[in-house]
């Protein structure tokens, strides 16, 4: 490739093309291309390169908290996770449809990572997201002072096709964050899809925000075409912990009491 077809590809930013060119110029002479064939060849190339891109700004500008798939998530730990529901989840067609998410259950059962895999699932789907924890939404609030600030904050919060709250109930906010939250809730309400976790019940969310009718409104409106998970059992992050480890030897001493009892009954003369 001569440097005058390099400049050019470069102003009219068809990079990923030029990084293919050369391999696909010596691909079309092996194998006696057409050219249409051979445009074809070359444009797919730059839109493969323009998706992976572009995959990649909006799982950045997701600000997941960590990169979680649906793939190493242990769904035989927990037989309450219906299996179906996360991956039919996972399709997005329910941000499409503008519909919400609720999942509910104590902490360490595997909320915060099926969220940010749907999420990153979703994306590839091509949809944007944004991932913030409810500790996160209050802050971006708060820490903003100048006289416009509220807005531009909320119109972060309300551009994405799917906005993820994780960690709802995990202690009481500060002040004046039901507000915060209402105005989000609301202003979303049947135009964008919005998940949340929580590992309180419902009916603490008045206690937890500080503002009983804040808490009652938000859940009227985010509840009402909002699908419901719901999970129980141990945490995952205990089930390889000290208590674990005590469970695994006292089935193992027991194993052993009675391998060692079958023993002596067939030592034992009749």
């Amino acid at each position: 490739m001569n440097d005058q077809l390099q400049a050019t590809l470069r102003k009219l930013r068809l990079s990923g093309l030029a990084q293919s060119l050369d391999v696909r110029l010596q691909e079309a002479r092996t194998h006696q291309l057409s050219h249409d064939e051979f445009l074809e060849m070359i444009l797919q190339d730059e839109l493969a390169v323009r998706a992976d891109r572009q995959l990649d700004r909006r799982t950045r500008a997701a600000m997941f908290r960590d990169q979680r798939t649906l793939e190493d998530f242990d769904f035989s730990f927990n037989r309450s996770i219906k299996r179906k529901q996360v991956y039919e989840l996972a399709t997005g067609a329910f941000v499409r449809e503008g519909r919400d998410v609720l999942l509910l259950g104590p902490p360490g059962v595997g909320k915060s990572h099926l969220v940010q895999a749907i999420g990153q699932a979703v994306i590839r789907s091509g949809q944007t997201v944004l991932y913030r924890s409810i500790f996160d939404v209050v802050r971006d609030f708060l820490h903003e002072q100048l006289p416009d600030g509220p807005e531009k904050v909320l119109n972060r919060y309300l551009k994405p096709e799917l906005l993820i709250i994780d960690d709802m109930g995990m202690k009481q906010l500060p002040k004046r964050s039901g507000e915060y939250l209402f105005e989000i809730i609301m202003r979303r309400y049947e135009t964008r899809s919005t998940m949340m976790t929580s590992n309180r019940p419902l009916e603490d969310w008045g206690k937890l925000i500080g503002d009983v009718p804040s808490a009652t409104a938000i859940l009227d409106r985010f509840l009402h075409h909002a699908e419901t998970l719901t999970i129980t059992g141990r945490s995952y992050r205990l089930k390889d912990g000290p208590q674990a480890a005590g469970s695994k030897k006292t089935a193992e001493r027991s194993k052993n009491r009675e391998m060692k009892a079958d023993e002596d009954c067939q030592a034992t003369p009749e």
